[in-house]
């Protein structure tokens, strides 16, 4: 990604603004992880430095975050460690230091590549867990409550607890905080206003001692770090070796998964990519600085990178600036961080979350593959109620077994010919297209193997009936079988030929003939059965070309006939949807411009998102803008008669052009119209009655 100059000023805006945020979430998990808050202050400033130092991410930004504090919070009360004691303020940095050499050793036998086998339905229902699960974390503090930890029950469980301590003034300052983001993110998205509502918030603490009235502010720093002997780091480490090695081992999975899959969540968003060994690179360092100067173990933060994102940083100058800007709050800040309102710098963090979580994938998945919708549903639902590390699990697990199933169930069609046209086309997205007279040609767009190939031989012998004469198979999407394929080859050819029908294998790479032989099917070559064309089959079962159809009609469909399957081919089922969308983008045009000529129609057409239609397709176009404009008529906004009129006049001179090509295409017109009546009749049945109206007219 080519660096600006204009970047610059947004880079620093947003290292500012990621520094103030950091503030009271690093103080805040560090607490949570059983350090004095000043500690995240300070992961805040050398790990980052050192991160944006080896990162190849140009926007992520690398701190004190909520899943490794939470995981050593836990792991100090299983070792019976009080947190905020002497015992925790070495315990904690020899964790961190342990979790920076495992990710070391992820470096070197380079196991960040693990995360190209991520899809993109677990990246997006991982992230929005993660957020969600951070914002039901961060509600107490809204309304004056304590920050909560664990999965969705034990928050939802903590929220309920944490009722007793509402505070009225502070629940409206914390909503009123994110009503207030969530508007200028839509009116002003560049105007720094996260900082400004902290300097409200400070001013409104200075002026009217909002504190006297029940909200919680930041607590005060107290700068310093304690002091160790190395012996003493030493026997921490090795009378709690078997545990600190398997939390450290644990922290790191979740550092590389959680970061990894929201690092490539944004290189997918702004189109470049990140090196993601190098990642494990810098996570390894910023931890092994965040040993050093005490703190706990540190991951790349969701949050924090939500609200980079929001003011445009463009590389890690970001987070060297709020590294900069961490070090003068250090040195002459602390003062003043005790005038800042907990629940404006909670509702800060929450937008932030908003604008990170990828429901919109989950909608898309919905409308275009089911199978990716419910992996999104599951890894989202993972991370809420097992954890991070378990919600990943289920996404990968979910992903390879989706793999596995478009293995087993790949594309499959069967093929007939566009008359009068080159090629095959599959029968169900071409309307035009016949099947060729005792012949089923049957695509199979996978490799063949033990766990598809019943299904594959299943589809042929359901295909065949008494008149079949030959089975051609368009194989050119097999590029590999195994044995038990090769076999069952050999027992669909005799079945056949027992039946007196012909069978080939066709347009498959050549390698796949080798194989054959190899598995003892070389039986299949010898005998005539593979043919490197379909054509080269039909030619050799006796079918000379042009091709006898099933329902022959004399006369070749005309091109701008043949075309009527650019929309179904292009769409299949959602072919209606897309006439739809189409329908409305050109009406609006003749809306805008208010001529209604013929010529202006087929002008807003050809300038439409498609482009030119063909002739059939162009019918249904004007049928679905009818409709359209019917609609509008019945919110009293249109008088349609004389655009009704127009369009009809262009269905007439579409009618006409049909007639003049040849009888097909006047029936292939006629049958369209119909299939658009009942397709109609089915998803909009409140106008299938105005449509009959206008067909009458």
């Amino acid at each position: 990604m080519k660096y600006k100059k204009e970047h610059i000023k947004k880079d620093i805006i947003s290292g500012i603004v990621v520094a103030l945020v950091s503030i009271p979430i690093s103080m805040g998990y560090a607490q949570v992880a059983g350090l004095a808050p000043v500690y995240g202050l300070y992961g805040s400033v050398l790990p980052i430095l050192v991160y944006a130092l080896f990162t190849s991410s140009p926007q992520f930004v690398f701190g004190v975050d909520a899943t490794p504090a939470a995981l050593v919070g836990g792991a100090l009360l299983g070792m019976g460690v009080a947190p905020y004691t002497r015992e925790a303020s070495i315990l904690v940095p020899v964790i961190t230091l342990t979790t920076a050499a495992c990710l070391f050793i992820f470096f070197m036998i380079k196991a960040g590549r693990l995360v190209n086998y991520i899809s993109k339905s677990v990246m997006g229902g991982f992230i929005s867990g993660i957020g969600c699960t951070i914002i039901l974390m961060q509600v107490p503090k809204l309304f004056g409550g304590n920050a909560g930890t664990g999965e969705i029950f034990v928050l939802l469980y903590h929220i309920w607890g944490e009722l007793p301590s509402f505070n009225l003034l502070s629940a409206a300052l914390g909503i009123g905080t994110i009503v207030i983001l969530r508007v200028f993110r839509k009116i002003a998205p560049k105007f720094p206003m996260s900082v400004v509502m902290m300097a409200v918030g400070a001013a409104l603490t200075a002026f009217f001692h909002i504190d006297r009235y029940g909200v919680r502010l930041l607590p005060k720093v107290e700068l310093g770090i304690e002091r160790f002997e190395i012996s003493e780091y030493f026997q921490m480490f090795f009378q709690n070796a078997e545990e600190i090695i398997i939390l450290a081992i644990t922290i790191s999975l979740v550092i590389m998964a959680q970061t990894l899959l929201a690092t490539n969540n944004y290189a997918l968003k702004y189109n470049y990519k990140v090196d993601n060994n190098r990642e494990v690179l810098a996570y390894a360092a910023g931890n092994l600085a965040g040993a050093l100067v005490g703190c706990c173990p540190l991951n790349g933060s969701v949050s924090r990178s939500g609200i980079a994102d929001q003011y445009g940083c463009k590389s890690q100058l970001m987070s060297v600036t709020a590294g900069i800007t961490m070090v003068f709050v250090l040195l002459f800040g602390t003062q003043l961080l005790g005038y800042l309102p907990v629940p404006v710098l909670t509702g800060i963090v929450i937008t932030a979350l908003m604008g990170i979580v990828e429901f919109g994938i989950a909608k898309k998945a919905w409308k275009s593959d089911k199978q990716e919708f419910g992996i999104f549903v599951a890894t989202f639902a993972g991370v809420l109620v097992f954890g991070t590390i378990y919600g990943v699990i289920i996404g990968i697990v979910l992903s390879f077994i989706a793999v596995i199933v478009r293995a087993v169930v790949p594309s499959k069609a069967f093929l007939g010919v566009i008359q009068g046209h080159e090629g095959f086309h599959n029968l169900s997205r071409n309307p035009n297209a016949r099947p060729i007279r005792n012949t089923v040609i049957y695509r199979f767009s996978g490799n063949l193997f033990f766990a598809n190939v019943g299904a594959f031989q299943e589809d042929i012998e359901n295909a065949v009936d008494d008149g079949t004469r030959q089975v051609i198979v368009d194989a050119r999407g097999i590029g590999s079988i195994d044995i038990t394929a090769a076999e069952r080859l050999v027992v669909l050819k005799r079945n056949l030929n027992a039946r007196n029908i012909y069978f080939y294998m066709t347009e498959h790479a050549d390698t796949v003939n080798d194989q054959l032989r190899a598995y003892g099917a070389g039986a299949l070559i010898e005998e005539g059965s593979v043919r490197r064309t379909i054509q080269a089959a039909l030619q050799a079962a006796g079918v000379p070309s042009p091709y006898p159809l099933e329902g022959d009609l004399p006369g070749e469909v005309d091109e701008e006939v043949a075309r009527i399957a650019e929309f179904e081919w292009a769409y299949g089922e959602g072919t209606a949807e897309k006439l739809e969308e189409l329908a409305k983008e050109v009406a609006q045009k003749l809306l805008s411009s208010g001529d209604y000529s013929l010529e202006n129609i087929e002008k807003a057409e050809r300038t439409s998102a498609w482009g030119h239609v063909s002739l059939i397709d162009e019918d249904a176009l004007l049928s679905q803008m009818e409709l359209y404009f019917s609609e509008l008529e019945k919110q009293g906004s249109l008088d349609i008669d004389e655009i009704e009129r127009r369009l009809e006049q262009r269905r007439g001179i579409l009618e006409e052009k049909a007639k003049s090509l040849s009888p097909e295409a006047l029936e292939l017109l006629e049958r369209y119209r119909k299939r658009l009546e009942t397709r109609i009749k089915e998803r909009k049945p409140e106008y299938y009655e105005r449509y009959l109206e206008l067909r009458k007219k």
